[in-house]
């Protein structure tokens, strides 16, 4: 018992008295905040490198989820998948919007530092090849653009190609459901979900994740292009590719066709 009659408390373990870890340290901010180093006087380009440093970021968290919405489907854990899904969603919503901040450097800012890129470019990004993917853009041409790329990071590509898409995923779960999902009778099935909600809302709903995931991707892709169009014109890109004209032909690209086609059929 204490001088007054309490009880004795608990030793605390969280806040200041814990003294383990700092905010800092636990985020590693010392390490995060070294990694923007600029390779001009050019005052913009600590904008241009923060903003996609913050981008692979983003692809990190949305394969991370990804994956994890894949592994849910094949799981037959649909709840869990739609969960994931929203998540996912938000964090491409930022994706979108994060190009205005990259807007608000004009051309001419750009320019001061452009020619430091070369030959380094967006399209060198592996993470975004690996979400392109995951999602069923399965292109093994691209393994022979990643000149600069080490053996893990083309290692991880390689596995994206051989490992299960997200469309994978939703036919096993149609499976799973009885529903028959070869090349010939998947769109009837598809149309069995949409016409009988009241039996496969929980599909219905999925696919619609499918397609959100899709199109909010799709809309990263045409504000991508605006910005360079905004940035350099017809340029080529620093990388060697046509610049815009390449990444507009890029935007009529869909991960799940199917899911676009089946709004003909209804």
């Amino acid at each position: 018992m204490g001088v007054t009659g309490d009880a004795p408390r608990p030793p605390r373990s969280f806040g200041e008295e814990g003294g383990r870890l700092s905010y800092g340290g636990y985020l590693r901010l010392p390490e995060l905040l070294a990694q923007q180093r600029p390779q001009s006087e050019a005052p913009d380009e600590l904008l241009f490198i923060t903003v996609h440093q913050i981008y692979e970021l983003w692809f990190k968290l949305l394969l991370h989820e990804l994956e994890s919405a894949r592994d849910a489907m094949f799981a037959g854990e649909l709840w869990r998948a739609r969960h994931l899904f929203r998540r996912v969603h938000a964090a491409e919503r930022v994706l979108v919007e994060q190009v205005e901040v990259l807007e608000t450097m004009t051309p001419q800012d750009f320019l001061a530092f452009r020619s430091k890129l070369s030959p380094a470019s967006g399209f060198q990004s592996v993470q975004f090849r690996e979400l392109e993917f995951l999602s069923g853009l399965k292109d093994e041409r691209y393994l022979g653009t990643f000149r600069h790329a080490g053996a893990d990071e083309l290692a991880r590509l390689r596995r994206r190609l051989d490992e299960p898409t997200l469309w994978d995923a939703y036919l096993a779960a149609l499976n799973q459901r009885g529903l028959p999902v070869s090349d010939e009778e998947i769109m009837g099935s598809l149309l069995s979900v949409a016409r009988d909600r009241s039996s496969y809302d929980d599909l219905w709903q999925l696919a619609e994740d499918l397609l959100t995931h899709d199109e909010t991707a799709a809309l990263w892709r045409m504000r991508h292009v605006q910005m360079v169009e905004r940035q350099i014109g017809t340029k080529s890109g620093t990388g060697g590719s046509t610049g815009a004209p390449y990444l507009r032909d890029r935007t009529r690209l869909h991960y799940f066709p199917l899911l676009w086609e089946l709004r003909a059929w209804l």
